[in-house]
């Protein structure tokens, strides 16, 4: 007998992660590259920005805000 190979498809869906902690957001500045600390609020980047803009002259800020997914079966295709 020769072996086959079963194939099994199924859907899946990809939803936001709420069992830990929420975004968490950072600034960084374009011109040279310094970065504010992690937080989970987004007004700790913000300030960090504005003291980095007064203290260089540097205008420009890249806000990366990292969230989380989770991938799941879709409910009746199991």
């Amino acid at each position: 007998m020769t072996p086959r190979a079963v194939w099994r498809y199924a859907d899946w869906v990809l939803t936001a992660d709420t069992s830990g902690s929420g975004p968490i957001y950072v600034a960084e500045c374009t011109t040279c590259g310094d970065a504010s600390e992690a937080s989970e609020e987004t007004e700790g980047p913000e300030v960090w920005s504005l003291k980095h803009a007064g203290r260089t002259g540097h205008t420009g800020f890249r806000n990366i805000i990292t969230s989380f997914s989770r991938a799941s079966l879709a409910e009746g295709r199991r």
